[in-house]
C-alpha cells in the first residue's frame, strides 16, 4: 500500500491518535503525517502510507485555516485550553476591528510558550509545565509569511471574529490571536481552529476516520503522490526505468537546471531524483 490520505482530524483527537488508528486498520507500521494539529483543532491532516512517508518532506508546506478569535481575555496558551491570565471589560467594536490591519506578508512571530518549538534542546511546553515562566526563556522570534487574511464574520455582541488565514509552515495562529489582542489594547485567544488546506490537499475531499474500517477502505481513497508533489516531472522510457532502478543516472530531458525532479512511468512514481551536471541522479527509489 502506497500513497497519501486526506484525513479529517476531529476535535479531541491528536495526530498521533490518527496514525495509531490507521496502523491498526492497515497492519502497516510505516505511516506518518504532515503538520501536527492541536487536540482542540480540526481539519485536514495529510497522512502518508508505506513508502510515501519518504515523500512527506516534498509536500507543499503552506497551510490555510479558519480560526475563531475571542476578545476580552488572554490565556497562557493563547487558546481556549489555557488558563486565563487577564480579562478586559471594554468591548471591541466592529469599527475598531475593521480599522485594525490584519497581518500580511513576512512577519516576525513569537511562538507561544506552550508549543513544541525547542529551546536548548527541550520543547517549550515541557519547560512551561515544569513551571518555567515565559520571561525566563530566551524565546527567539521566527520569520513566517502570511499570504492572505480575510475577516469572515465579526460578532460584536459575543465578541468574536472568524478569520481566514493562509500562511507558511511554522505559523502559529494562536500567536496571531494574542498579537491582535495587544494591538487592540485588549485580550484575544483562539477558541476554534479548522485547517482547510494543507499544500494542495483540501478539506472538501477529506475522509472521516469512521469511513476507514478495513485495509480495502483505505486503499480505495489513497491519493497518487504524483498529483500532490509540487515538483517537475520526467516520464521514463524503458531504458531509463532500468537505469534508475539500478541506481544509475539518466539524461535530464526537462529544462530544470537544479533542484528535485520526480520520475514517473505509467502514472506511477518511480523515484525522486536530483539535478546534477551528469543528469538526473536517483535520490530515493520508490519501487
Amino acid at each position: 500500500m502506497f500513497g497519501f490520505l486526506n484525513v479529517y482530524k476531529p476535535v479531541g483527537k491528536t495526530s498521533h491518535d490518527i496514525v495509531g488508528y490507521l496502523r491498526r486498520v492497515t497492519k502497516i507500521k510505516q505511516i506518518g503525517h504532515a503538520g501536527t494539529l492541536d487536540p482542540f483543532a480540526e481539519g485536514v491532516l495529510p497522512v502518508a502510507i508505506g513508502k510515501a512517508t519518504r515523500l512527506i518532506e516534498y509536500l507543499n508546506s503552506d497551510k490555510a485555516y479558519i480560526g475563531r478569535f475571542c476578545f476580552g481575555k488572554s490565556t497562557d496558551t493563547y487558546d481556549i485550553e489555557g488558563n486565563v491570565v487577564e480579562t478586559f471589560d471594554k468591548k471591541i467594536t466592529k469599527e475598531q476591528f475593521n480599522n485594525l490591519p490584519l497581518p500580511h506578508g513576512e512577519i516576525e512571530q513569537l511562538p507561544p510558550i506552550y508549543s513544541a518549538k525547542r529551546v536548548n534542546g527541550k520543547k517549550m511546553y515541557e519547560l512551561a509545565r515544569a513551571g518555567v515562566k515565559a520571561d525566563e526563556i530566551d524565546i527567539k522570534p521566527s520569520k513566517v509569511t502570511i499570504y492572505e487574511t480575510k475577516l469572515l464574520e465579526f460578532n460584536e455582541e459575543e465578541q468574536w471574529a472568524d478569520i481566514y488565514v493562509k500562511c507558511s509552515k511554522g505559523t502559529y495562529i494562536r500567536s496571531i490571536a494574542n498579537d491582535l489582542g495587544k494591538a487592540l489594547n485588549n485580550g484575544c485567544y483562539l477558541s476554534k481552529l479548522k485547517r482547510v488546506l494543507a499544500g494542495n490537499i483540501d478539506i472538501e475531499n477529506s475522509i472521516n476516520l469512521d469511513d476507514l474500517k478495513t485495509p480495502e477502505d483505505v486503499e480505495k481513497v489513497l491519493l497518487n503522490p504524483i498529483n500532490y508533489l509540487p515538483l517537475p516531472k520526467q516520464e521514463l522510457n524503458d531504458i531509463e526505468y532500468k537505469r534508475i532502478t539500478h541506481g544509475m543516472n539518466i539524461y535530464n530531458r526537462i529544462s530544470e537546471k537544479d533542484g528535485i525532479v520526480i520520475l514517473v512511468k505509467d502514472n506511477q512514481l518511480i523515484a525522486i531524483s536530483e539535478v546534477t551536471q551528469d543528469g538526473l541522479k536517483p535520490k530515493k527509489v520508490m519501487i
